[in-house]
């Protein structure tokens, strides 16, 4: 098919059997599932290799994290905290209740948390802006101009720490106007109370960013809560002692009146003994009452013994384990008579007959003793049935008694109630009367001593230090959170990125037999980069690595056919397919470098030459292959180029015509290099993998989703394709060097560019 053959000699001879590794770890199956995996094991530097290829991201939270921190700390208005500890002892407040008719608790378990709320109070506020005449200060009313902050500081420092000398002030007025309200409300967000635990004592705090307003306002705020103490219980003995008073006039009337009706009705009803006359009534009763239910019981039992006996007549054995019979003597004697007649009897029937005078004897001796038997089972029976009779007797007559005792404790009941009554409200009222009265002289007492249960143990100082901010703690924050912050950010980036970025990646997500690593070029200028043309040692040491383990990867046969492709665009298959193809060559391999991706080819820019004629050409038949097919500047490659952009690629590609081009290509070439299209962008790949010998799959660094990929290994695998392995392209290695430090280090570059040539040349003859 080709005009002028290449030679027969096989340079591939001159390659160097090296020691193959196992099949076991080289050997991929039919479709991509390959036995070379990476290893699952996590070790501490993975995690560091991951901090330093997002080190940016971390550099970037921490530094934003601990500048907007220093910023803050370093700027904001420093504030002071005064504090004011006072001590609330319990205290009883029994001004309207009576111990004798009520008997409650001194205090109630609410009521310090009361106190709490009337320290925080709004009424406290308003009296404490009073006092110190703050109602225009600017940290209560901004809107106030600084002269007034100026003379308010002044007012201020004169009231001092001799707050507790200081006069009484009127409070503001109940009604408050909205910016009155909105200065209480400022007030109150800088003022704190907290209780110090298991005892009585409550730290009172007050923020502010003037240290001596600070300090004033928490003693004025505890003068003012302990004034306020003070007169609440004034005002509270004064109204009590007014309304006792009344109620003690109103009471003694009704003492009067009751005692008065009481006495006339002893007097009406000769009413004097009437309590000692009920107590013996009532004990009467009580008696009769026991009496009437032990004759009952009595009665229940009789009647039951002679219901039993009653019924036993009948059943003579059952009679006999009777009580009542058991313990009568006269009829076990007769019974064991009876038993003696009958054993004679029974003796002297084996001797004698019925009518012999002794027989007849015995037998009216028998019939004497179950007569008596009989008549004395008879007396039982009566005798146990006159007992009930006298039972039921006795306990109607008791009964009878009960009733008449009943009737007359009644009547000595009603008689008796409305004494009672008027007894009881007679002893009431004196009770209530005596009670006021010993009320009103305490409350009087009260009123006059002027004491509290608040005391100040400790007054607010001027503080000397700021509680906000706190420069070292938020310093420390700002490091730690910002390296967390850092940190995290990093961790979750590299999980939610699940592009394939490391051979480590290839080997266990697409289970691919890794084969080199090509680095990325930053050199803008050099769009086509080939491996013969200038570029980086590295670049070109990479794709000499690529084409080393291929060689070990195939067989050992020639006319070798290896589709090149990737998942997506962009990840640079034209490239690899390019350097490797010239790498091959290189190394004394017979190449041709075919152009099948016919949608977007490359291959002629890269090489420098004409489009056409190409493979589409040649597969129309409106071209000769010796006419498409280009030398290079490379001894050994071959390249061919798309030719005319087809309306049917992939039919074209499918074709038998194809397939017996690609088995004629076998006789000429040891190397038959096929640039394809991207496998997820169209079905050309895998028509034309599914006759070629093997298939490169070229992956980006950090551009491929790992899905992305598996999906088109799974396309290639329908196409019954082999995979031999996969090439990670442009992987940045100058910015993330330590992230792939054990696939490469900067250190190999010296035996790139150090090596005399002599020794480079022999070198790359082995390949």
């Amino acid at each position: 098919m080709f005009d002028a053959a290449p030679t027969d000699e096989n340079p591939r001879d001159q390659v160097p059997r090296l020691v193959m590794i196992n099949d076991a770890s080289r050997k991929a199956t039919h479709g991509h599932v390959s036995d070379i995996v990476g290893d699952d094991e996590t070790h501490l530097l993975d995690y560091i290799k991951v901090l330093y290829k997002r080190r940016w991201t971390v550099l970037t939270a921490f530094v934003l994290v601990v500048l907007s921190v220093s910023v803050y700390t370093f700027t904001v208005t420093p504030v002071y905290e005064a504090r004011v500890q006072i001590l609330i002892e319990k205290e009883a407040r029994n001004v309207v209740t009576f111990k004798d008719a009520f008997e409650q608790n001194q205090i109630t378990d609410d009521y310090y948390q009361t106190q709490y709320k009337i320290l925080q109070s709004r009424a406290l506020a308003r009296k404490t802006l009073d006092t110190l005449h703050l109602w225009e200060h600017p940290q209560f009313n901004p809107n106030r101009s600084d002269s007034s902050l100026a003379r308010v500081a002044a007012v201020v420092g004169s009231f001092g720490v001799n707050w507790f000398t200081s006069g009484r002030h009127d409070g503001a007025s109940p009604d408050e106007t909205e910016t009155q309200t909105k200065t209480i409300d400022r007030f109150l967000d800088d003022l704190a109370v907290f209780p110090v635990r298991n005892s009585r004592l409550v730290d009172v705090k007050f923020e502010s960013s003037d240290a001596a307003l600070a300090s004033s306002v928490a003693n004025a705020l505890a003068k003012a809560y302990i004034d306020q103490n003070m007169e609440f219980k004034f005002t509270s003995s004064k109204d009590a002692s007014d309304w006792l008073g009344q109620r003690l006039s109103e009471q003694r009337t009704q003492v009067e009146a009751s005692e008065q009706a009481l006495q006339r009705y002893r007097e009406q009803t000769d009413a004097v003994s009437l309590e000692d006359k009920q107590n013996i009534v009532v004990q009467k009763l009580a008696d009769l009452n026991a009496a009437v239910t032990k004759a009952k019981t009595e009665r229940i039992q009789k009647e039951a013994a002679y219901n039993q006996i009653r019924n036993l007549q009948s059943d003579r054995a059952a009679l006999d384990t009777f009580p009542a019979i058991l313990s009568n003597t006269f009829i076990q004697q007769q019974k064991g008579e009876l038993a003696d007649l009958q054993r004679q009897q029974a003796q002297l029937s084996n001797k004698l007959g019925p009518n012999h005078p002794d027989m007849v004897k015995l037998g009216l001796a028998i019939q004497t003793a179950e007569a008596k038997i009989q008549a004395e089972i008879t007396k039982v029976v009566q005798s146990l049935h006159n007992d009930y009779g006298q039972a039921v007797a006795q306990e109607h007559s008791l009964a009878n008694a009960l009733e008449q005792q009943k009737h007359d404790a009644l009547a000595l009941n009603r008689k008796g109630i409305e004494y009672g009554v008027l007894a009881r409200d007679a002893a009431s009222n004196r009770q209530i009367f005596e009670s006021l009265l010993q009320r009103t002289k305490e409350t009087g007492i009260s009123g006059e001593l002027k004491t509290s249960n608040i005391r100040i143990i400790d007054i607010a100082e001027t503080p000397r230090q700021a509680v906000r901010p706190k420069t070292r703690v938020n310093l420390v924050l700002a490091l730690f959170g910002g390296s967390l912050l850092g940190v995290g950010l990093a961790f979750f980036f590299e999980y939610v990125d699940n592009r394939i970025k490391s051979p480590d990646e290839i080997k266990h997500h697409l289970r691919l037999p890794f084969l080199g690593m090509v680095p990325a070029l930053f050199d803008g200028a050099n769009q086509n980069p080939l491996i013969n043309n200038g570029v980086p040692c590295n670049f070109a040491e990479g794709f000499r690595a690529v084409r080393t383990n291929l060689l070990f990867s195939s067989a050992d046969e020639g006319g070798r056919s290896l589709v090149v492709t990737s998942t997506g665009p962009g990840e640079g298959k034209t490239v690899v397919a390019a350097n490797l193809a010239i790498a091959l060559a290189e190394a004394g391999q017979r190449v041709l470098l075919v152009d099948a991706d016919m949608r977007k080819p490359r291959v002629h820019i890269v090489f420098d030459k004409r489009q056409a004629p190409g493979l589409s050409n040649v597969l129309v038949g409106n071209a000769k292959s010796s006419e498409s097919v280009h030398t290079t500047a490379v001894p050994g490659l071959w390249v061919m180029p798309a030719g005319v952009p087809p309306p049917n690629p992939a039919e074209l590609l499918g074709s038998k015509r194809f397939k017996d081009f690609t088995a004629s290509l076998a006789t000429h070439f040891d190397w038959v290099i096929l640039d394809t299209p991207p496998v997820m962008a169209v079905t050309d790949s895998c028509v034309v993998a599914h006759h070629a010998t093997a298939v490169l799959f070229v992956v980006g660094s950090e551009m491929t989703s790992r899905y992305a990929a598996q999906r088109a290994l799974e396309q290639l695998d329908h196409a019954r394709a082999k995979c031999i392995g996969a090439v990670l392209n442009r992987v940045d290695l100058k910015h993330n060097s330590y992230y792939y430090s054990q696939y490469y280090r900067r250190e190999y570059t010296d035996y790139y560019t150090s090596t005399p040539p002599a020794a480079l040349a022999g070198r790359e003859s082995v390949g």
